[in-house]
């Protein structure tokens, strides 16, 4: 429960960093940094089919937001300090490795069923559901919660996309009513 309350803050304080700095790409990594902790509370929740869901849109999302913006809020590196962004990268690429080899060994056997959830669902499901489509059934009434959770986090993202995306400023209400008399 305390990493819960970690996780929980490390996003509020992300999300007040989003809002308060200057810069657009700086804001981008900040909202980036609120959707990976959001990922880890739902792994830590029990819901590891919307985290991998919410990992995936975060990732694809950041990569469209940090392409859009790099142009316009590009920051400016002084000649010669091109090795500290080298650096950064071999590092994570040399921690993301590390990681993989430790918890690679404790994935089960390719074909070799984890969980035994499955079979019930197969003996099962017509009877508790009363459907006929086993996958809608598993969708709708099984995970229903979880079905939810991923259509929340795919609203939320395309809502932030949108915000951040659209045009700078709204228009006054004089500039509108000059639209109007054209």
């Amino acid at each position: 429960m305390l990493a819960l309350y970690i996780l929980l803050t490390f996003m509020i304080i992300g999300a007040v960093v989003a809002v308060q700095v200057k810069d657009v790409l700086s804001s981008v990594i900040a909202l980036g940094a609120v959707g990976l902790g959001l990922c880890l509370v739902f792994l830590i929740l029990k819901a590891p089919d919307v985290a991998i869901t919410q990992l995936v849109v975060e990732i694809l999302s950041l990569i469209i937001l940090i392409r859009a913006t790099l142009k316009r809020d590009l920051p400016h590196v002084p000649s010669g300090g091109w090795w500290i962004p080298t650096a950064a990268g071999i590092g994570f690429a040399a921690i993301l490795l590390l990681v993989a080899v430790r918890c690679f060994p404790d994935l089960p056997v390719f074909g070799e069923p984890k969980l035994r959830v499955a079979q019930h669902y197969l003996n099962s499901g017509l009877e508790e559901t009363g459907a006929t489509n086993l996958v809608a059934s598993v969708i709708l009434d099984y995970r229903a919660f979880d079905t939810l959770g991923e259509v929340t986090v795919l609203f939320a993202v395309v809502v932030a996309v949108l915000v951040i995306a659209r045009p700078v400023g709204r228009k006054k209400l004089d500039q509108v009513e000059e639209e109007f008399d054209e």
